[in-house]
This record gives structure tokens, C-alpha cells and sequence, in this order.
């Protein structure tokens, strides 16, 4: 889960601070901080507080694994706009919002299969992988004849903006010449809200110096 906020700009790894969570897990999420700040911190400071937390878990996490889908959360609790629940989602992220390789690619769609195979299978549910990972596929026949048959789906991506479309339905959106998101897109929709952080932010600061002169 994934929640945001006025503040100034940081993502706290809930696993981190519970010590439940190893030192590649931390570097992935403050991964995602300077993503946020590449991407919509252009110009002006993010006045953003954010939250990660595996709910329900209490083993020790570590790897890179999940960032990219941390990301996709925080992404979807910014703009308040939903993702699809019928697709797994691994794969690494660098700052840029390219997503990287990751290890046991074939377990993690095999174990999701499975999951979607003993509760019924729609036709929409799917992964979503690293294309660098394609070359290292090597899934059992029950897995390759569903995806034949269009009932279970592969998505391999090379950045973040095509698993946004991918999990939302929105254009994930490119700026234009004048700097701009294009409207209806999903970077417009978070820039937005972060813009209305941004003056909750300023008005608190300027009731706090109303204080000290009164």
C-alpha cells in the first residue's frame, strides 16, 4: 500500500523502519524519491510526504524486485487514480523510470498463474516483466498453452511509463514543447495534486509567519 501527503519530499519505507527491511530494498525505494524528483520536481521543491509499507508481512524483505510496482502505488495514491488488481507486477527501476532485470522470473509468473488457474481464470489477468528478461523465459507448457489461448497474458517492458498505461488505462503522458503534461494523462493527474500540495504547503508556512508577527 501506498499513501501521500503534504510534506517535504520524502518516501519513508515503513519495512525500513521497523527494521524489516534489507539495505537493496531501501536503495529501491529511495530509487523512487529521486524518480519523483526528476520527473515533477522540475522547477520547483516537491512538497510530498509518502508512505510504502507490505501490509500483513513480517518476515524480513530485501531485493529490488518490487520497486517498480512500489512505484506504481505511489503513483496511484498521488493522482487518486485506481490500478488493475488482475496483473502482477516485478521488475526493477532506475531513476529515469527505466525498469530493470530481475532474478526468478519464471517462479513469479508460474506462481501467479497458479493462483489465477485455482480461482478462475477471466482472460485479462496477467504479469507484467522486464523485457531484458524474455531472453531467460523458460515456463512449463500449462503456463505457455494459457497464454496461446489468450487466457492468461505476458506484458514485457522496457520503462515505467508503459506499465502506468498498462495498469491504469491512461496514456501515462509525455511533456510537450511548453513543458506541460498533456491533459487526461496520468503525469498530468499527479502533477496536479502535487501542485495542490504545493500551496496547502505555502499557505501553512504563511499562517506560521502570520503567528510570529501577531
Amino acid at each position: 500500500t501506498a499513501r501521500a501527503y503534504v510534506g517535504r519530499g520524502s518516501v519513508l519505507d515503513i519495512q525500513r523502519e521497523i527494521q524489516l527491511g534489507g539495505p537493496i530494498h531501501g536503495k529501491g525505494v529511495l530509487t523512487l524519491t529521486g524518480y519523483f524528483g526528476g520527473q515533477y520536481g522540475i522547477g520547483h521543491s516537491l512538497s510530498m510526504e509518502a508512505s510504502l509499507s507490505f501490509e500483513q508481512v513480517y518476515d524480513d524483505i530485501d531485493g529490488d524486485s518490487a520497486s517498480s510496482a512500489e512505484l506504481y502505488a505511489l503513483i496511484s495514491a498521488v493522482a487518486e487514480l485506481p490500478l488493475r488488481q488482475d496483473l502482477a507486477v516485478t521488475g526493477a527501476v532506475d531513476q529515469g523510470g527505466r525498469i530493470l532485470p530481475i532474478g526468478g522470473v519464471n517462479e513469479k509468473i508460474e506462481g501467479f498463474f497458479e493462483i489465477c488457474r485455482r480461482r478462475g481464470f477471466t482472460g485479462t489477468q496477467g504479469v507484467v516483466i522486464p523485457a531484458a528478461n524474455v531472453k531467460n523465459l523458460m515456463l512449463r507448457e500449462a503456463v505457455t498453452e494459457a497464454v496461446r489461448d489468450g487466457h492468461f497474458h505476458i506484458y514485457a517492458i522496457t520503462h515505467v511509463d508503459e506499465g502506468i498505461t498498462l495498469l491504469t488505462g491512461l496514456p501515462a503522458g509525455q511533456r510537450g514543447v511548453e513543458g506541460d503534461f498533456p491533459d487526461g494523462s496520468v503525469h498530468a493527474a499527479v502533477e496536479a495534486r502535487l501542485q495542490k500540495f504545493a500551496q496547502y504547503s505555502r499557505d501553512d508556512d504563511k499562517d506560521d509567519e502570520d503567528d510570529c508577527e501577531a
